[in-house]
């Protein structure tokens, strides 16, 4: 047929076919505009028992950074964050300084390969 073409209807949809696909096969970081970054940190002082864990999640939710946070039998917090690299030194800050009843003695960054992370888990 001489000038058919696709109608915008059809296009569209194909677009948020094609989105939905990549979001089910859980692609990495798929609205990310710059390469992600992970960062693996331990922060030692008083880190346990002042909510440092569950206000570290809070802080990385806000910021759509991934990764996971667990207290560790020495008494440290290790955690490692994923994602834009703004994003992820944000939250160095963030447990530079801890929640308000914190004492960060020491704060250990070490740089690592993304893996793809998706959500951030309190273990």
């Amino acid at each position: 047929m001489a000038g058919a073409s696709t109608p915008p209807a059809a296009a569209s949809s194909a677009a948020k076919v094609d989105r939905a696909a990549a979001e089910a096969i859980r692609l990495p970081y798929p609205r990310m505009a710059r390469s992600p970054v992970r960062r693996r940190i331990r922060a030692t002082g008083r880190v346990q028992g002042v909510f440092f864990r569950d206000s570290t999640r809070e802080e990385a939710e806000r910021r759509g950074v991934a990764g996971w946070v667990r207290n560790c039998a020495d008494g440290s917090v290790e955690a490692v964050f994923e994602g834009e690299p703004e994003a992820v030194e944000a939250l160095l800050a963030f447990a530079r300084g801890g929640p308000g009843s914190a004492r960060i003695e020491a704060l250990d960054v070490a740089d690592e390969e993304p893996e793809g992370l998706h959500g951030f888990d309190v273990r």
